[in-house]
């Protein structure tokens, strides 16, 4: 009986493991994975990327052919090495340093040994391929930029990093993938999938033919083409004005959130970074330490908003009905405080209401709205916060979610934040008063900007800011097409836009009216401040705009904000004015305000902090100490500290 118990169970465990074996390898072969098999050499079929066009059909970016060395380092065997490295035109040391990489990458596993050949270096090479064992080429495409501008837009591809590989296993040794712009943004729409055809060897390793007949070999799936909202003639005339300028500009159609333009100064050709020399040149303009060229300043650049941000301070006063169109502060020009003259604002008219304290960017109108606002509330923590609320539906003070590849998310200071800076419930309005006129602690990004300023044209709403128009038979996002609404009431804009408008009519902006176009705008100048040699020094300052138009049927909102531009209607103001021009009617009329923009640089201010000359301070635009202020009814005496000026 016991003999026949162990004869029965060896039966039932081997044939359990027939049954496991016929399972595993020839009704389900699942477990087999001939991508690990060492038998099998596998052939990438690189798909074409999409192309890409701009709002009008315009190509931007198409593909041109690339050859690729690659090399399998086990499968190498002893070649002439001088040739070799004559036809690749590298030396003999390089030769060594890639081969290393390549073996520490797989022995086994192909890489990109030789990157991007030309066509005339392909040709020459393939005839000898056969010479070099362990070596092949691979042919795939490269992007051929139809265009010289819009280098932060459209971005750029470059190879996969072995973090990248680690991140995403779709990628392998020598990939492109996207590094910047629309090319990281939207990299899974635009380089379609990979195709491979699976080649048996045999024990002698030479190819015999397709594995299994080829049942397991893919075809490529192209990538799709997209349309970006960019207007490839408004961006080439943005950065045109740019030239010889450091800053950023952003164009929004405030009916949809289209991105009209984004300008980044200064820029680049974009076919820098394609082929061979990609490295040579990112790399010089990488530690381009001083022009940062690489640095998008309309997306990352943070800075005070200046006098822009008085409308949101407006708009928050009527929405908290702690001042209405009608009351009126008075604003002296000038004060005495001990030996000291102070200039507070502009020169204009006295006292000033709403329109007036808008059209002639009057600080002490902005000052008493402002610490209605924060007073309004028995802790200034909570009048704080009840501003922040308001300004951050704006999308000031957080990243906007849109589709772009960077951003920085500005900042509206809160209770919270002066608890930390000053302890808690030991600080009222008159210590952050700054925060009246859009310095301080306040900051924004120029695409904020431009999207607050939309957020205005639509009386109360924004669609979030994005740089896709359409798909190739896909859709975008419906988070694009959902409007994002304020918590100021419809009824508080219209004043505010009739002050935005007399900024053109008879304010600040007088002399950039264009003939028959309604624009509503506001210049701003605001602080600049930068290190040198450990201490603290005010340079020139730096000069914004906004504004929207036309003003009752809006089709583009802006920002323009131009490094060391002195002040608002300077620099800024100008370069606004004609790109509304440009973009509603096509042409220029203000052919002078174009040849200024044209005929004046900018380098000789980025220079002075290198060469000691002395820098060009508009102090009167900005109101710098607030101290012994009294408030309109000349009752109340109040004692405030110095304005916190925003650092770069």
């Amino acid at each position: 009986m016991r003999k026949l118990l162990l004869l029965f169970t060896v039966i039932v465990v081997g044939l359990v493991f027939i049954a496991r074996l016929f399972y595993l390898q020839v009704y389900n072969q699942s477990a087999y994975n001939p991508l690990e098999d060492n038998a099998i050499r596998k052939v990438y079929d690189y798909p074409k990327r999409g192309y890409v066009y701009d709002r009008n059909g315009t190509l931007l970016v198409a593909n041109q052919p690339s050859y690729d060395v690659m090399v399998i380092p086990r499968e190498v065997e002893p070649l002439d090495t001088l040739e070799f490295c004559s036809l690749l035109k590298i030396t003999k040391e390089t030769f060594k340093t890639k081969y290393k990489k390549a073996y520490h990458y797989s022995p086994r596993l192909p890489s990109v040994f030789v990157p991007q050949l030309s066509k005339k270096d392909y040709a020459v090479l393939q005839e000898k391929m056969r010479k070099f064992k362990g070596f092949y080429i691979q042919k795939r495409t490269l992007r051929d930029y139809q265009t010289s501008i819009g280098a932060n837009v459209l971005g750029d591809i470059g190879e996969v990093n072995q973090a990248i590989i680690n991140k995403k296993p779709y990628y392998k040794m020598g990939d492109l993938i996207g590094k910047q712009g629309i090319e990281i943004s939207y990299e899974k729409t635009l380089r379609g999938v990979k195709g491979i055809k699976l080649i048996q060897k045999d024990r002698f390793n030479r190819d015999i033919g397709p594995y299994k007949d080829g049942i397991y070999d893919t075809l490529p799936e192209p990538g799709k083409d997209i349309s970006i909202s960019i207007d490839a003639q408004l961006q080439a005339y943005g950065e045109m004005l740019m030239k010889h300028k450091r800053g950023g500009i952003i164009a929004i159609e405030p009916s949809s959130g289209e991105i009209l333009a984004m300008v980044s100064g200064p820029s680049y050709n974009p076919n820098l970074l394609v082929g061979r020399d990609r490295s040579k040149n990112y790399t010089k303009m990488h530690y381009d330490t001083i022009a940062k060229p690489l640095y998008d300043r309309s997306l990352m650049a943070q800075y005070a908003p200046g006098s822009p941000f008085k409308v949101i301070n407006a708009l928050i006063g009527l929405q908290e009905k702690v001042v209405t169109t009608h009351d009126q502060f008075q604003c002296r020009m000038g004060y005495y405080y001990g030996s000291r003259k102070l200039t507070g604002c502009h020169h204009h008219k006295s006292p000033v209401d709403l329109n007036a304290g808008i059209a002639q960017s009057c600080n002490a109108y902005f000052v008493n709205v402002y610490r209605r606002i924060v007073e309004k509330y028995d802790d200034a923590g909570d009048g704080l916060n009840v501003w922040a609320k308001h300004a951050k539906s704006f999308g000031l003070g957080d990243f906007l979610h849109n589709d772009l590849s960077v951003g920085r998310p500005g900042r509206i200071p809160d209770g919270d934040y002066y608890d930390r800076q000053y302890g808690d419930n030991r600080w009222g309005s008159t210590y952050n008063v700054s925060n009246a006129i859009g310095q301080g602690e306040v900051e924004a990004t120029p695409i904020q900007l431009a999207n607050m300023v939309a957020a205005i044209a639509n009386r109360g709403y924004y669609y979030t800011p994005h740089i896709i128009k359409s798909i190739e038979n896909d859709t975008i996002p419906s988070k694009f097409k959902t409007p994002n609404y304020t918590t100021i009431d419809k009824e508080n804009f219209a004043p505010v836009i009739e002050g935005m408008f007399d900024v053109f009519n008879k304010g600040t902006a007088q002399s950039l009216k264009v003939p028959g176009i309604d624009i509503c705008g506001k210049t701003g100048t605001a602080e600049n401040f930068m290190k040198i040699d450990g201490k603290t020094t005010q340079l020139t300052d730096h000069s914004i705009f906004v504004a929207f138009a036309p003003k009752d049927d809006p089709k583009i909102a802006i920002a323009v904000f131009v490094e060391n531009g002195y002040w608002g209607a300077r620099f800024a103001g100008r370069m606004a004015s004609l790109m509304i021009e440009k973009y509603i009617n096509g042409n220029i009329t203000r052919t002078d305000l174009e040849n200024w923009i044209l005929t004046h640089s900018l380098e000789d201010e980025y220079k002075k902090p290198y060469s000691g000359a002395p820098f060009s301070i508009n102090r009167g635009a900005v109101l710098q100490v607030i101290d012994n202020y009294k408030t309109a009814d000349n009752t109340e005496e109040t004692t405030t500290k110095p304005l916190q000026n925003s650092s770069l």
